[in-house]
């Protein structure tokens, strides 16, 4: 067995070829995406006017355990690829924890984060279909500055639609979207048709990403040459992610490291989802029996909290029906810093394994997790991200239990990305002006209103 280094970066040969779909070996699938207009399960028909036709098959497939990543998708990855898979020394030392802790850091592009893996895949497959334009959400800017960074190589114009108070809280990550060539507008906006009915029902609102889908949906569909392109949620950007997971089993298995713990924020769930899912695919089938945690904020707690119910994937209610946990498509999560984690909704497979038993999920508040974002960053030297924050924060508790249980468990967890752009948040932190917010009962009540009154 080799000796394991402080960093471990695969061989530009030994980069994976395919990606993983986890559903190929799920003992049961998530339920299909429903057209709230038949009541039927969605064709690619129907779901042609607002995506690629390649990324519908790969949406729609649950048969091929690998997909092929295309020759050019690869030379793109290898700009930034492999990334390294991190052994936390200083954590550990800092902790006095017997447990082994790694971490798989995606920040090594100008993005900061792990969202150039599907952003080059989606506007690959729009170029190629021959497409000139698309449109995208974004929440905390990691999504749209890695789409913008896509559309600059392959030539397509891109609109993003920017979560209001986060384009107020990073100007800077705007600044970024907009020198790749990316056209930011704040949202909920005056310019679509959806924008305008979310500001007279909510006024002063500060969007969610909710929100922003609806409004670039609607502008796709109504502009020639146009398809929208979403950075979660939807099973191909999880598999796209699988580029995450594939590295680090393929890491593991070369230098005989068997996590027992896999832990990773949950927002729309693709990071997480593209981390465990050839693990995952491991413990359906018996061959393992790590502990799989999704982490995800106090302000917005879709699997903690939430529903598992058929809901709309935005606010406007122009997407098909997702069966996922939700807190409602009518949910406004509070202006918590961790934009890429303020989504109603959660990914239909990640819902469905949890639904089934197969992970469980946290949920930290948010001054928590800048407090155990601030030792990271202070032991360890990156400064992380706040959405990656959250499962360092799992992370760090969980090695503090074994010091006190004196188990030497190895922990395993998905840095995300960097915290560069957000030092509004971590000044607010450091200043004693960051506060928590946990909705009440009442709060969700409101949320869950919003359900559709379906049976399926």
């Amino acid at each position: 067995m080799a000796e394991i280094p402080y960093k471990i970066f695969l061989e530009e040969s030994e980069m994976p070829k395919a990606w993983h779909n986890v559903r190929a070996v799920m003992k049961e699938l998530p339920d299909p995406f429903i057209s709230p207009a038949t009541g039927k399960a969605c064709t690619a028909d129907d779901l042609r006017p607002v995506f690629c036709d390649d990324l519908i098959a790969q949406e729609l497939n649950t048969t091929d355990e690998y997909i092929e990543i295309p020759e050019e998708i690869r030379s793109f990855y290898k700009m930034y690829r492999p990334s390294p898979l991190v052994r936390a020394y200083n954590l550990e030392k800092a902790l006095d924890t017997p447990a082994k802790i790694y971490y798989k850091f995606e920040g090594n592009n100008t993005s900061g984060s792990h969202k150039l893996n599907s952003a080059a895949a989606q506007v690959y497959y729009a170029k190629k279909q021959g497409l000139t334009s698309l449109t995208t959400e974004t929440g905390a800017g990691q999504w749209g500055t890695a789409l913008s960074m896509a559309c600059a190589f392959y030539g397509m114009d891109l609109t993003v639609y920017m979560v209001k108070v986060s384009a107020e809280q990073k100007p800077h990550r705007r600044a970024v979207i907009e020198t790749y060539g990316g056209k930011v507008i704040p949202s909920p906006s005056d310019t679509t048709e959806v924008g305008r009915r979310i500001l007279a029902e909510n006024p002063g609102t500060g969007g969610s990403l909710g929100c922003a889908i609806s409004e670039a949906m609607e502008t796709a569909l109504k502009t020639e040459g146009c398809r929208y392109v979403l950075g979660s949620v939807l099973n191909h950007v999880l598999v796209h992610q699988t580029i995450i997971g594939q590295e680090t089993y393929a890491a593991c298995k070369k230098y005989g490291i068997e996590p027992d713990m896999i832990i990773g924020c949950a927002g729309g769930g693709s990071n997480l989802g593209g981390l465990i899912s050839p693990f995952m695919a491991d413990y359906i089938q018996g061959k393992n029996n790590i502990d799989f945690v999704a982490v995800e904020p106090a302000s917005c707690p879709s699997l903690t909290r939430g529903r598992y119910a058929f809901d709309f994937g935005d606010t406007g209610k122009m997407t098909p029906l997702m069966r996922m946990y939700t807190l409602g498509s009518g949910f406004m999560p509070s202006p918590n810093h961790a934009g890429g984690l303020r989504y109603h909704g959660m990914s239909p497979i990640l819902s469905k394994l949890y639904h089934d038993g197969y992970m469980r999920a946290v949920s930290c508040e948010q001054t928590k997790v800048f407090e155990a974002a601030v030792k990271f960053a202070r032991v360890e030297g990156t400064l992380p991200a706040p959405e990656s924050s959250h499962a360092i924060k799992a992370a760090m508790d969980e090695a503090i239990r074994c010091r006190e249980t004196g188990e030497a468990k190895t922990i395993l967890f998905g840095l995300t990305g960097t915290g560069y752009f957000d030092m509004t948040a971590y000044q607010a932190y450091l200043n004693g002006t960051m506060t928590d917010y946990i909705p009440t009962d009442e709060d969700l009540e409101r949320g869950f209103a919003t359900l559709p009154k379906i049976n399926f």
